[in-house]
């Protein structure tokens, strides 16, 4: 009886943990959602043509008729607030897989946590090869 009961606590502990990524992977596909959309709405702001005209913006469950610069504004900031959310829970993926990985006895998932060369390393490296951009 014990074993049996040490078993369904280790499947719950595994299952638990991966219910974690898959929340958070589906919250990483909503908000790319929104920030898409808000992508959309910057670049149509951007391209209209008509100065000083006002545009209507939902503000959560109000409609409310606002600048186009100052809701091309608000777009921006949102989508600044959208990606480090994105960024936090992709972060938060990477840990979660291990984790994961831990509880399942295998070994941690290889280059999980690689991240790519800034601008200045990549200067100093085609420098140090040799490359002429």
């Amino acid at each position: 009886m014990d074993v049996e009961k040490t078993t369904m606590e280790y499947l719950f502990r595994v299952e638990r943990q991966a219910e974690k990524i898959l929340v958070d992977k589906s919250e990483i596909i909503a908000l790319d959602k929104i920030r898409n959309n808000n992508r959309m709405a910057i670049r149509s702001l951007t391209n209209y043509k008509i100065p000083q005209a006002k545009t209507w913006m939902a503000l959560g469950p109000i409609m409310v008729k606002v600048s186009h610069e100052n809701a091309k504004k608000l777009l921006e900031e949102e989508q600044i607030s959208l990606n480090s959310r994105i960024n936090i829970l992709r972060s938060d993926i990477r840990v979660n897989v291990n984790k994961l990985r831990d509880l399942e006895y295998q070994e941690p998932v290889k280059g999980l946590f690689l991240n790519p060369l800034t601008k200045k390393e990549m200067e100093a490296m085609n420098q140090v090869l040799g490359v002429n951009n």
